[in-house]
This record gives structure tokens, sequence and C-alpha cells, in this order.
């Protein structure tokens, strides 16, 4: 018999989780396996840009938090999934559809490259919050290389490496309050974006540029003389845009990761909390701090 799922001491009705991916290469079949683990979690699987349809408001309203694991908005790489201009700007029905997403305080989730879509759409960065770059440019009012990786499509495996958390108090840590090890792609980026988020989870990696591939999409001087500050290590985040609480997080990119127990706690308790009415009440006092 399955007990009824239970968080932060309450009774959790069924939370209707809309899933939106395209753009990167991902293992299917392991990706929704670690949905079938949760009774109390719904998903539904949408591509772009028929995505775009489904997050009108009239549509998505049935929804309690979208998961974004799509890579949208790339300028000059070819893609033509997400209907964006050659600027990498979206459609005006998709930027109002976003905006209202935020505004009435739909629960927001982003792993890994959904952190890294619309790099020239500044509402989207204002979501995710990170600073990102496939290229040099100015993030939160600094000059900066492109942001490198390691592990994921790239020429080194994937790095094993342990993430503790910030605040085991914070119910998105929740059965993970001793931290876990993964196997999965991470990200060199700036420290910069931290004094705009909450910090959740922390990695033990050695953040030097050393240790990461140049940014793929960069012009092919940038990479060939790509060299990286001492990054940030803090790979999830909790960030509030407009009404809505937004998880994002680096991680969550290969089978291995999929299929890690604490990536799985991590993951759940993200939904469920950006779904919740604690989290739609800490975004409107994040907000105000």
């Amino acid at each position: 018999m399955t007990a009824t799922p239970q968080i932060y001491g309450e009774i959790m009705s069924q939370t209707e989780v809309l899933i939106v991916s395209k753009g990167h290469a991902y293992n299917h079949d392991a990706f929704l396996a670690m949905f079938d683990e949760w009774d109390d979690i719904s998903t539904t699987l949408v591509e772009q840009p028929a995505a775009q349809i489904i997050l009108q408001p009239q549509h998505a309203e049935k929804y309690d938090a979208v998961l974004f694991y799509d890579m949208s908005g790339i300028p000059g790489v070819g893609l033509t999934h997400d209907e964006s201009d050659i600027n990498g700007q979206p459609t005006d029905a998709y930027r109002g559809a976003i905006e209202s997403l935020i505004e009435t305080g739909k629960g927001i989730v982003l792993l890994n490259h959904g952190t890294v879509s619309w790099p020239n759409w500044p509402l989207w960065r204002e979501i995710h919050g990170s600073s990102f770059l496939l290229s040099s440019g100015e993030v939160f009012g600094e000059n900066l290389p492109g942001s490198g990786y390691r592990g994921g499509h790239g020429p080194h495996p994937n790095p094993t490496f342990t993430l503790s958390p910030v605040d085991i108090t914070h119910p998105v840590i929740k059965g993970i309050e001793n931290g876990f090890s993964i196997a999965d792609e991470i990200y060199i980026k700036s420290d910069n974006f931290e004094k705009n988020v909450l910090p959740l989870m922390r990695s033990d990696y050695s953040y030097s540029s050393e240790n990461f591939t140049a940014p793929p999409l960069a012009p092919p001087e940038e990479q060939e003389n790509w060299n990286h500050p001492a990054g940030s290590n803090l790979v999830v985040w909790a960030n509030a845009a407009g009404n809505s609480p937004v998880i994002a997080s680096d991680i969550g990119d290969s089978p291995e990761a999929f299929s890690n127990k604490g990536f799985r706690t991590l993951l759940s308790n993200s939904l469920r909390w950006v779904a919740s009415g604690e989290g739609r009440s800490w975004a409107k006092e994040f907000r105000k701090d």
C-alpha cells in the first residue's frame, strides 16, 4: 500500500507539472522514468514550439508548476524549434505567456540547459538568475568571458562531485540534509549572481578554468584564448521572478543524474515547493528584500 505523500507536515494533493523540452539532446526514457517514482506528481511533456501554445494563460492555468528543460532562443546556430527571431528574441505571444506565468506566481524549475536558454532575452535571466554566458559579455554589470562546461556532450567525461546543502532547513533539502555525490555535467560561471538568489547547494568540485572546456558557441578566437576566473560553486539556488518561486539547477543532464537518488529527491522537492503556497509566499517576501 502506498503511503499518502507528505511534505512540510502537510498532506499534498496531486501536483500537475508541465515539462517543456527540445533543443538539446537527452535520454528521454531515463528522464521520464524519474517521474514514475512519485505518486503525487503528474507530468505532461510538450516540446517547443507547441509549448508556446500550452503556456498561454488559458491553457497553463491547469498546471501547478513548469519544468523548463528546453534549450531555446540561441541565435546563430541554426535552431529553428522555438520560433525565435535572428536575434534570439521570442515571439510577442510567447513573451506575453511567460510574463503572465510569473505574474500569476506559477512555480518554475529549470534544469541544466534550461538556464542557458534565451541569452538575449533579459526576462529569462531574471527568471533563472544565473550568470552563465554562451560567450563573453556583460552580466549583472560585469564584463566576463563566456562560461565553460565539463562533461555533457563535450570532450571530457562527466565529473564526480559532492553537493552539500547551504541551509538544511529549507524544504527543497528535505531528505538530502547530508548532501549527495553525483556524476553529471557542470558549468563554470561568475559568482556575481549569488547576491541576487538564495543559495541551496554547493559543489566541492574545483571551479578552475583548466578543469573546463571553453564555451563551444563562442567565436573561435575567444575559444582559443579562453580563460575564466575562479568560478562559483553554487549549483542549486532559489530565485523569485515576479510572483513565482523558482528553483534553478546547473545539474540534470545525464542518465546517471536521472537515476541518482539524491538528485531525484532534489527534483521532486523542488517541484512540490515551487507549486506550494509556502513557495509563493516566500517569492513575494524575497522580492521585497
